[in-house]
């Protein structure tokens, strides 16, 4: 006979109890807004290190660095976009877990997604080395470019193994509840890499003068030593995630664990580079309105990057905290935590927007200089199209509840029907009409179209029924019971 208060005694509930805050306890609105608020100070610190990074390169080296740096970068941002979707497919089979206060099965699931990322890591980064000119080729890269893209890409391919480790750490450190470590390290390394940045470039006291490659080991060491930075402090605060003794065989990816990581994080992937793959095509569009209405855009598109974080990082906190919900079988809170979702989004987003607009002049020339003539084009197309980061925000809140439960491609198909479909098939029919400004009126249309189908999709309840974990066999409840006895499966030293 089992007592009543058991699992509160048990190794596991231990477990689950010492690591990060429990997300299926407590005051929604406080603990969802806790979480939040840490990722959307990494999303906006990482885009700061990006720009100040921009800044060496284009101050120090140039123009032609700089359009170098631009052509690696959008390699770089598709390869992590689709290590992002099987990195959040992770995020939510921890997150699952932990809400069932099977630690065991949290790090199963981050085992095989490190396995795996680590070993397409390694792979992709010494194709990339070999392929780097070819890439670059096939991009059309400026000629005058070309030598300095080669250079700072090749680097950066080097790079990529500890960046997509910590980026796999990290994300299921989120899935744990814990937003505050990744902050942390987030930090770190980007004080690391912007402070390097401009001695590799100039060759600052001992360091040698490597030029745009400078940039790019800069990122390299600052990648290496928070990644190494954050796995000794996961085990020296003994954190749910670390993997020890017998455990260590979880790296190698269990095939049930690695079909779901692939089949659920690759249409989560996806999701990313359709739009950026969207976003590119409107560039295309708005370069045809001539140089001062292509950099008028070039300001907003800064702007509404910052505009965006928000939600994403809303989103983030909503999914997790709706996996755990979800694991522990409280479907009750799930619903909860959509709505205080949405209202955090509608506070947050809609803040954020009513001081873009209220300050657009003064904004809009840090990225224009005051005098600039492209300032009052880029005033009308904020006013136009920067209200529909609302409906954005509110999208991304229903995407991310439902991919807590496993459902991406739903989320996937409206995102590439109303970009694809609905904005652009709105541009190139209200065009004769309305000029430039059906380029600018097309974004509310396509976002209240991806409000409107997500709201349908999660209200009719059909994503409720998915399933994302497989359920353990025989063997593993075997050996999940065996690790309670064993110093391995314990979060505390035996001695």
């Amino acid at each position: 006979m089992t007592a009543p208060d058991s699992e509160a005694t048990s190794p596991q509930a231990a477990a689950a109890r010492k690591g990060p805050p429990d997300l299926t306890q407590g005051p929604i609105g406080r603990t969802l807004l806790m979480f939040a608020v840490p990722t959307l100070a990494s999303n906006i610190l990482q885009s700061l290190n990006g720009s100040v990074n921009a800044i060496w390169v284009g101050r120090f080296l140039g123009e032609g660095a700089l359009a170098a740096t631009s052509n690696a970068n959008i390699i770089m941002f598709l390869l992590f976009s689709t290590v992002f979707g099987f990195g959040m497919a992770a995020t939510v089979m921890i997150g699952q877990a932990m809400g069932r206060r099977d630690v065991d099965g949290a790090r199963r699931a981050l085992g095989s997604s490190l396995g795996f990322c680590v070993t397409l890591a390694i792979i992709v980064s010494a194709a990339g080395w070999i392929a780097a000119p070819q890439i670059l080729h096939a991009l059309s890269t400026p000629p005058q470019a070309y030598q300095l893209a080669l250079d700072y890409l090749r680097v950066i391919f080097l790079s990529m193994p500890p960046s997509l480790i910590t980026v796999t750490i990290v994300m299921g450190l989120r899935g744990t509840g814990d937003a505050m470590t990744p902050m942390w390290f987030m930090i770190l390394t980007i004080v690391l890499d912007a402070t390097l940045n401009p001695i590799l470039i100039l060759g600052v006291g001992p360091a040698p003068q490597m030029g745009i490659a400078g940039s790019a080991t800069a990122t390299l060491i600052a990648n290496l030593i928070g990644l190494v930075s954050l796995i000794t402090y996961i085990y020296r605060k003994d954190m749910p995630m670390r993997l020890r003794g017998a455990e260590l065989r979880y790296l190698v990816p269990d095939p049930a664990l690695l079909k779901i990581i692939l089949t659920k994080g690759f249409p989560m992937g996806l999701q990313m580079i359709v739009m950026s793959s969207a976003g590119l095509i409107m560039v295309g569009l708005v370069n045809r309105e001539g140089f001062i209405t292509a950099a008028a855009y070039g300001a907003s598109q800064q702007v509404w990057t910052y505009l965006q974080m928000p939600a994403m990082a809303i989103g983030a906190a909503v999914s997790a905290m709706a996996a755990q919900n979800i694991g522990a079988g409280k479907w009750d809170r799930v619903g909860k935590v959509n709505l205080a979702g949405l209202i955090f989004a509608l506070l947050f987003t809609g803040t954020m927007i009513a001081l873009i607009l209220a300050f657009d002049r003064p904004v809009l020339a840090l990225f224009l200089g005051s005098g600039s003539a492209a300032i009052d084009v880029a005033r009308h197309m904020q006013f136009l199209a920067s209200w529909s980061f609302l409906f954005f925000a509110l999208t991304m809140c229903y995407f991310s509840t439902m991919r807590a439960n496993g459902v991406v491609v739903a989320p996937l198909l409206i995102l590439t029907f109303t970009l694809f479909g609905v904005r652009l098939g709105f541009y190139y029919l209200t065009y004769p009409r309305f000029g430039a400004d059906a380029l600018w009126l097309a974004f509310p249309v396509g976002s209240i179209t991806s409000l409107t189908l997500a709201a349908i999709v999660y209200y009719r309840g059909g994503w409720k029924k998915a399933r994302m974990m497989p359920p353990p066999t025989v063997e593993e409840c075997e050996e999940s019971v065996r690790s309670e006895a064993e110093p391995t499966g314990r979060m505390q030293p035996a001695g």
